[in-house]
């Protein structure tokens, strides 16, 4: 932990202790949630936004839908997680959360789930923190389901510093999602339906607000 991420936890003293539970969990079964100065400044964008309605890709043991929830009082989140393991973790730390009415799980692959497989069709904010050689497509597929006005986020977008490696230095099985990311990257900071910012917090945030007509 940085000096800032050590700072962040101090003012977070009296945070709900499920929350650093959570945390350690993950840490110690080396699940990669957000770290804290990523959530922190994800928090604070959602707060200014405030969405009623978002779609996460990639729910984990349920942390950042539960972060979401705790900190908009009038929002939902529907979240999508393809593994077994975590998906039953994230189903029992939403239940403990109190939030489950306002979260929920869909255990599937999303790139293959049906639209009929969503409660809604129309998301305030959609959230993708998934395969990072998959981020393309995951835009591609759910971006239509972003409201005029609303915003996709994007976590892990510097994946440790590695996009900024040259290929031959980084390790021969990282390099097809390496390329993808860096690919993906360009692609939608020039996407002409979107005002897309890169932030350089936690492992990097991509913030991609979807133009009006």
């Amino acid at each position: 932990m940085n000096d800032f991420e050590s700072y962040i936890s101090d003012l977070r003293e009296d945070d709900n202790p499920l929350i650093h539970e959570m945390e350690e969990f993950a840490s110690e079964h080396r699940i990669p949630i957000m770290d804290r100065s990523g959530m922190e400044t994800f928090i604070g964008l959602l707060r200014i936004q405030r969405p009623k309605l978002i779609l996460e890709i990639g729910s984990a043991i349920g942390y950042s839908a539960i972060r979401m929830v705790s900190a908009l009082e009038e929002a939902s989140v529907v979240t999508i997680e393809r593994d077994k393991e975590r998906f039953v973790s994230a189903v029992e730390y939403i239940g403990r959360s109190g939030f489950g009415d306002r979260i929920k799980i869909i255990e599937g692959d999303a790139l293959l789930l049906s639209d009929e497989s969503l409660p809604s069709l129309r998301y305030d904010a959609l959230f993708i923190d998934a395969a990072k050689g998959q981020y393309k497509r995951f835009f591609e597929k759910y971006s239509e389901h972003v409201a005029e006005g609303g915003i996709i986020y994007c976590d892990n977008m510097f994946m440790h510093g590695a996009v900024m490696l040259p290929d031959e230095e980084v390790p021969k099985r990282n390099r097809t999602m390496i390329r993808n990311l860096k690919e993906f990257t360009s692609w939608v900071m020039k996407h002409p339906d979107y005002e897309t910012s890169l932030l350089p917090v936690g492992d990097g945030i991509l913030v991609a607000v979807k133009k009006r007509d």
